[in-house]
C-alpha cells in the first residue's frame, strides 16, 4: 500500500547493514530521500550503491560516529529539514553481568542509549512546530524479556523504551511523534554472529551455529530485516498518525510462547 511519504526527508542511523539497511530500502521504495548515517565508510559507500539501483540519487550517506561528544548535534544541524528519524545505531556487546566490565559497558551505551537520546534531543529542536514529524527508536525484544546474557543489551533497551513512552506522552503537542519498535530475532550478519560465537563456545564449532539456536523460535526460524522495516515505515506515515508514544513488538509472538510445556 501506499503510505502518502512521497517526498519526506529520511535519516536513518546504522543505516549501511541488517535492519537500518532494510529500512532506507523501504523509506525509497516509497518514494523519500533518505540519509543512511552509520561509522563505516566503506560498508557506506557499498550500502549506497544497492540502494541507488531503487532511490538514484536520491540516496546519501554520512559517515560519523555518534558515540563521539557533540556528533548527534552536528548531524542534527546538518539535516536540520528531516522529517523522519530512524534511531538504529549500536551494536551492544553479550555477555553477563561478569562479562562485560565498566568500560565495554559504557562504550556500548556512548552508541546505543546517549546517541539515541542526543540525537532524538538534538533533532527535537529542529522539528519542534513543523508537522508532520516523526522519531522512531528501534530497540530490541531485551526490555520485554531481559536475559541473563544480554544484561548490558537489555539495561539499554529497557531505558530507551522509557525515553520513547516518556517522550511520546507530549511530543505531539510539538508536531512530532515518538513511537519505538522491538524487534525480537532478526537474521541479520550481526545475529548469525552472535551465533557462531555461541556455537565456539558450545560445541567448537562456529559453522554448527543452527544447532544452537534460542528453542522454540516460531516458525523455527528469525524475522528478516524487511519484516521490521515494514513496521517501521508504517509508524513513521500518517497512516499511523495517532501513534505516539507506544512501542511495537516485532518477534512473531516469541515473547508470549509458553515454554514451559
Amino acid at each position: 500500500m501506499k503510505l502518502g511519504l512521497e517526498g519526506r526527508r529520511v535519516l536513518v542511523t546504522g543505516g549501511s547493514q541488517g535492519i537500518g539497511f532494510a529500512v532506507a530500502r523501504e523509506f525509497l521504495q516509497e518514494g523519500c530521500t533518505v540519509v543512511i548515517a552509520a561509522r563505516d565508510p566503506a560498508r557506506l559507500k557499498d550500502a549506497v550503491e544497492r540502494l541507488s539501483v531503487i532511490g538514484g540519487n536520491r540516496i546519501h550517506s554520512k559517515s560519523v560516529d555518534l558515540a563521539l561528544p557533540g556528533a548527534a548535534e552536528i548531524l542534527a544541524d546538518e539535516y536540520r529539514d528531516t522529517d523522519i528519524l530512524v534511531n538504529n545505531a549500536g551494536a551492544v556487546p553479550t555477555g553477563d553481568i561478569f562479562d562485560i566490565d565498566e568500560k565495554r559497558w559504557r562504550e556500548a551505551w556512548e552508541l546505543k542509549l546517549y546517541g539515541y537520546v542526543n540525537l532524538s534531543r538534538a533533532m527535537y529542536a529542529h522539528m519542534r512546530g513543523k508537522p508532520p514529524k516523526v522519531i522512531v527508536n528501534v530497540m530490541g525484544m531485551g526490555a520485554e524479556r531481559p536475559q541473563w546474557r544480554y544484561v548490558c543489551g537489555n539495561a539499554a533497551n529497557v531505558a530507551l523504551n522509557g525515553v520513547t513512552k516518556s517522550m511520546g506522552g507530549r511530543s505531539i503537542d510539538d508536531g512530532i511523534r515518538v513511537v519505538g519498535v522491538n524487534p525480537g530475532a532478526v537474521d541479520t550478519e550481526r545475529w548469525r554472529g552472535i551465533h557462531m560465537k555461541r556455537a565456539q563456545r558450545i560445541l567448537g564449532d562456529a559453522s554448527r551455529w543452527r544447532e544452537v539456536l534460542y528453542p522454540d523460535q516460531p516458525l523455527d526460524r528469525a524475522g528478516k530485516p524487511e519484516e521490521i522495516a515494514d513496521v517501521i515505515v508504517f509508524l513513521a506515515s500518517d497512516r499511523a498518525s495517532w501513534v505516539c508514544g507506544e512501542v511495537v513488538n516485532v518477534d512473531g509472538g516469541k515473547l508470549h510462547r509458553d515454554n514451559w510445556f
